[in-house]
């Protein structure tokens, strides 16, 4: 996620609280040029910049440097495959074997101001059900919980840290997002290593209920900091039809596209670990925030709200 508060050393940073020269290419329903613009991330661990500053982009941006690939097998990058998914095929609880519940802050509060409780292992906030992920935030208080911390709206942030964690691949999160007021649904990854923001940080998606077309993908890295660098795109039916959303990341760079289609482009500067600590594995991210610094103030008429997530795929370079 971008936009939050920046928590140096902490893997957890929300939106962190988080964008290079071969061409990255067309993504499962299809996925160059470097931007200058920057956006907040998402989740990043300092983030906390305004949204508003992220350029929005027209799909895609070309550069001189800029190489027409050859077409991809199937959707999915040339000499790819799939390496790990979640279907989201059985009903219940998210799979305790590919997802934990991120729970660490909730007593603290979350980074970037940020307003929600995140359950563990509740259906309310987050099952599987007819095929999809369906993350719900509530307007509720769970007083009762140990770990409770005052928050009023309930959500769920689910991770893969310490199950599955990758270097370079091509990435897609088949989604539909909220809609509504004080919405800031992520999907996004963080550096294994749990230093913010010297681990980097990849933001495939934000978005904020308060502009719901307006999606925007940021890499966070220790010189971008919070701010991080990055670009958005308009996707008008964001909130009522499912969109592929997509991460292309080589040693070369790291290249976001929607349905197949970039929007922006981060390449290798070759400076070393401070504009490029992507050389070493990143943990995925899925997560609802309510408020906060890029959430903004919440309308309590939109709860229940839903981020629902079709599926998640992973592929690598076949070895």
């Amino acid at each position: 996620m971008t936009a939050r508060a920046a928590l140096p050393g902490t893997w957890w940073g929300d939106r962190t609280a988080r964008w290079s020269a071969l061409l990255l290419w067309a993504a499962l329903a299809g996925c160059g040029g470097v931007s200058a613009a920057q956006t907040p991330a998402p989740d990043s661990a300092a983030g906390a910049a305004s949204a508003a500053s992220a350029a929005t982009v027209a799909p895609p941006v070309a550069s001189a440097a800029t190489v027409t690939p050859p077409a991809p097998v199937a959707g999915v990058p040339a000499g790819h495959v799939l390496v790990w998914a979640d279907e989201f095929n059985t009903p219940g609880l998210p799979d305790p074997a590919r997802w934990l519940h991120d729970t660490g802050r909730n007593v603290a509060g979350w980074h970037n101001n940020e307003r929600q409780y995140y359950a563990d292992k509740r259906p309310e906030n987050a099952v599987v059900r007819d095929g999809k992920l369906v993350i719900t935030a509530r307007l509720e208080s769970l007083s009762s919980a140990a770990d409770w911390g005052g928050q009023r709206y309930t959500s769920a942030r689910l991770i893969t840290r310490g199950l599955a964690d990758w270097t370079y691949g091509f990435f897609e999160v088949r989604a539909k997002l909220p809609c509504g007021q004080g919405t800031w649904p992520a999907i996004w990854t963080l550096g294994s290593g749990g230093a913010w923001p010297d681990d980097g940080e990849l933001d495939i998606l934000e978005q904020v209920g308060s502009n719901p077309s307006r999606v925007f993908s940021t890499v966070h890295t220790q010189v971008s900091g919070g701010t991080g660098s990055g670009a958005a795109v308009q996707v008008a039916d964001a909130c009522s039809m499912f969109h592929n959303y997509q991460m292309l990341w080589t040693v070369d760079a790291i290249e976001f596209s929607v349905d197949g289609v970039p929007h922006y482009r981060y390449a290798n500067p070759r400076q070393g670990r401070s504009t490029w600590p992507f050389s070493a594995p990143q943990f995925l991210i899925l997560n609802l925030a309510i408020g906060g610094d890029l959430g903004g103030v919440v309308d309590d008429r939109i709860f229940p709200v839903t981020l629902e997530i079709e599926h998640v795929r992973v592929y690598q370079q076949a070895r």
